[in-house]
């Protein structure tokens, strides 16, 4: 039952760390193309080479 005094803050941190990580990439604008991959699925051009 020790191991609970180190593992809960253990957990709660490692938690705050990933809602942080969630809200800075809703700030960052990553989640703003929903249209993009609606389009990129029906296209005939593919992306396996870099573009020239």
């Amino acid at each position: 039952m020790e191991v609970l005094s180190f593992l809960i803050p253990i957990s709660l941190f490692l938690g705050g760390i990933g809602l942080a990580a969630f809200f800075w990439t809703i700030k960052s604008d990553q989640y703003d193309d929903p249209d993009g991959d609606s389009h990129r699925i029906l296209s005939d051009e593919y992306d396996d080479h870099p573009k020239e």
